[in-house]
């Protein structure tokens, strides 16, 4: 597949985007033939008071469901499967993995990666995968620093997690001349074809930031939305900044300059 020209659209809201007015129009068009189109993949790791919620959430707006469960033992895999979802095991390493996982098992022109712990609203989907439907983007990820955040903020620990987020963005909008909000946000949708040209290979939650990174890398094009993070509903964040730090900053360098 010949690779599409760099460009970065800022979708801002439904009236002042930037996307033009072919994702705008599409995004109050979805139906269920849009929704055929699309596989939504949910990463799992001990999500079982929420992952029901968001089965059910994501299904108007998704041909298949698939949930990657990382080894849980709260019988999050058997509320999945009782929801009719099929259900594929990772080897727990973390989320990177999960998603490198589950693209063998991907048979649908979009992919949408939604987490499992009810901070992302799963009405959202339409607004996210309007851009590549209309022919405007190949990979469009959820902003919360125009969509809004009810989590990252009022702690230290919130405040190091953005300042970091906010540095590795500045980076990536400095090497390729592209001016995103965030790198971070797990709420993404992406053409399934290029997701497996990204050939991804981190297993945590840097793999975030590098589906960005390669997808700008290998001339794709790239967008964001607005998508409100709500505070989650169960469970807690499985990112621990002590341990992680280096890795992301060292996973931002390695894809941006090598």
């Amino acid at each position: 597949m010949s690779r599409k020209k760099l460009n970065v659209f800022q979708c801002e809201t439904p009236h002042r985007s930037q996307c033009g007015r072919g994702s705008e129009r599409l995004a109050g068009m979805f139906d269920q033939a849009s929704a055929g189109r699309i596989q939504v993949v949910i990463p799992t790791k001990n999500e079982a008071v929420t992952v029901g919620e968001i089965v059910t959430g994501v299904r108007p707006f998704a041909g298949e469901i698939l949930v990657v469960d990382g080894h849980s033992d709260d019988g999050t895999a058997d509320v999945a499967r009782s929801l009719g979802v099929r259900v594929i095991f990772d080897h727990g390493k973390g989320k990177g993995e999960a998603i490198r996982t589950v693209i063998p098992y991907l048979t649908r022109e979009i992919t949408v990666f939604i987490d499992a712990d009810g901070s992302h609203d799963p009405r959202d989907i339409p607004r996210l995968t309007a851009p590549i439907f209309a022919g405007e983007a190949d990979h469009v990820s959820g902003s919360r620093l125009t969509g809004g955040s009810s989590e990252l903020h009022g702690g230290f620990d919130e405040c190091f997690r953005l300042m970091g987020s906010s540095f590795i963005t500045a980076c990536i909008n400095s090497r390729f001349k592209v001016r995103l909000s965030e790198s971070q946000n797990g709420f993404r949708a992406i053409r399934t074809d290029v997701l497996r040209a990204l050939d991804l290979r981190e297993d945590i939650t840097t793999i975030e930031q590098e589906m960005i990174i390669k997808t700008l890398k290998k001339g794709y094009r790239m967008a964001e939305v607005p998508a409100h993070e709500y505070v989650r509903k169960a469970g807690y964040s499985k990112i621990s900044l002590n341990k992680v730090a280096i890795r992301y900053v060292y996973s931002a360098v390695k894809y941006l300059y090598f």
